[in-house]
């Protein structure tokens, strides 16, 4: 046979598979009818074994994993019609409107000229920064009602995600309420006096350290872990030993301290995303983005077959990102960053099929960034 009759043949046999799984969906829809009025679950496993058994069985020996991954997606794709059914009138989470022009109290880790400090200014002029040691101190002022708004890094371009403030993000119930973006300029800075070749130690925060790591191996400095760049340039200033810190130039003038080196991080184009945190689920105006978070099951494929639900509803993923769970066999928690807004009835029916489905699963905000 010739190219084009083969192409032709494989048209033909599309289209059959189109009708047909046109036909099964549809038989799938009066299945979530008869499980509504008859209080069926929707995921019944013994049905979905005997399903992929049989498939199995029926294949060929080098078809039998390919056809399983298939009828799995159409299982999954007729579970997620029969949640839109099942879950249409499914109302998103409560939320109140964001008002970034109204006073209000911001919780920030660290002193002034804090990179977290930038970010509270950049967030609004109204706010008035408490400043907290650590991020800990920050999620519970916010939960406590010490200030209604905290501010956290959550991501750098360089050196990739700040696996605390997720950490804090599963144990506080607090929202996402705004995201903004900046680009981070680091220097090498020392109190006045102390001559370059004399400094050996160099303080900051994890994340400054990793960002500028290659001018630190260069000039064979020692690293040593602060809980904030600020506050790494407060140690300095008042230490009678010839350290430096890395942090930013204003931290620097804030502490009286001298700057010996500029531009020192890895990358030109190093950027920190931060986020806004809130007791309160507030979204702002026109928010395109949510944030989840959730823990799977130790099933084969099954990270797959939850992207799946994102794909048949039309919602892209912006961020995928896991981490450990203390005290556990190498579980994680995923959490998700998908464009969509809280008001959408196909974003309500998701976070409704993610909560009943997931033994563990929490909706974590919805926002959009400040520009």
């Amino acid at each position: 046979m010739e190219l084009n009759e083969i192409r032709q043949g494989i048209n033909e046999i599309d289209k059959q598979i189109e009708e047909l799984f046109i036909k099964r969906m549809g038989l799938c829809c009066e299945v979530a009818e008869y499980k509504l009025k008859n209080g069926l679950p929707v995921f019944q496993g013994g049905r979905e074994k005997e399903i992929l058994d049989r498939v199995r069985d029926d294949m060929p020996e080098e078809l039998k994993g390919g056809s399983a991954v298939l009828f799995t997606t159409l299982m999954d794709i007729s579970k997620t019609l029969q949640f839109e059914r099942i879950f249409k009138d499914r109302k998103p989470p409560e939320s109140s409107l964001l008002d970034l022009s109204a006073p209000a109290v911001c919780a920030v880790p660290g002193i002034s000229g804090a990179y977290s400090h930038f970010a509270c200014r950049k967030f609004s002029e109204r706010f008035t920064p408490r400043f907290y040691d650590s991020f800990p101190e920050v999620f519970r002022a916010v939960e406590n009602g010490e200030t209604k708004f905290g501010v956290l890094p959550i991501v750098n371009s360089t050196a990739g995600s700040v696996g605390l403030t997720y950490e804090l993000l599963k144990e506080f119930d607090l929202k996402i309420c705004g995201t903004c973006k900046l680009k981070i300029t680091h220097c090498l800075a020392a109190r006045k006096g102390v001559k370059p070749e004399d400094i050996r130690d160099v303080w900051s925060h994890d994340q400054a350290l990793m960002q500028c790591s290659e001018y630190i191996t260069a000039n064979k400095l020692h690293p040593h872990r602060c809980e904030n760049t600020s506050l790494a340039a407060r140690h300095v200033a008042e230490s009678s030993k010839p350290y430096a810190a890395i942090c930013s130039e204003e931290c620097a003038a804030e502490q009286g301290l001298e700057i010996i080196a500029r531009g020192i991080a890895n990358a030109d184009q190093n950027y920190t995303r931060f986020i806004l945190i809130s007791k309160e689920t507030l979204c702002p105006e026109g928010a395109d983005t949510v944030s989840v978070s959730l823990a799977l099951p130790h099933e084969s494929s099954s990270l797959y077959r939850m992207l799946t639900k994102f794909s048949a509803a039309g919602l892209n993923l912006t961020m995928i990102e896991s981490r450990p769970i203390a005290n556990t066999d190498f579980d994680v928690v995923f959490y998700l960053d998908f464009e969509g807004s809280l008001q959408s009835p196909s974003v309500a029916r998701l976070l409704a099929e993610l909560e009943y489905e997931l033994s563990y699963f929490k909706f974590l905000g919805s926002y959009k960034e400040i520009e």
